[in-house]
């Protein structure tokens, strides 16, 4: 999975010891988003996608937050007429005409 944050306004300063020199007034950059995503816990893979991030990042020192996650998988039950699961309703996503029948 992967999810981009709406936008916002990102505020920062650079430092001493930044490439571009240390600042003294907070800059602000509208329109900016968080992006997240998930990939198998596997170390040299995360290593490499942390050195992708920095090479394709334009900040010199890009924000990076690598947490475990505990994840729920299917147990093998027929849910398909669940009136909760996303499927079953209205949305952007669906067409209320595309929604599954099920019967009490």
């Amino acid at each position: 999975n992967a999810y981009q944050s709406a936008q916002g306004i990102e505020r920062y300063r650079p430092l001493d010891g930044a490439a571009a020199g240390a600042e003294n007034e907070l800059r602000r950059r509208p329109g900016t988003v968080e992006v997240s995503f998930e990939i198998a816990d596997d170390q040299a893979l995360a290593a490499r996608v942390v050195e992708a991030i920095f090479q394709a990042h334009s900040y010199q020192e890009p924000v990076i937050r690598i947490q475990p996650l505990l994840a729920s998988r299917s147990k093998g039950l027929d849910d398909r007429a669940n009136p909760n699961r996303w499927w079953n309703t209205t949305g952007d996503w669906k067409k209320k005409g595309q929604l599954v029948e099920h019967s009490a």
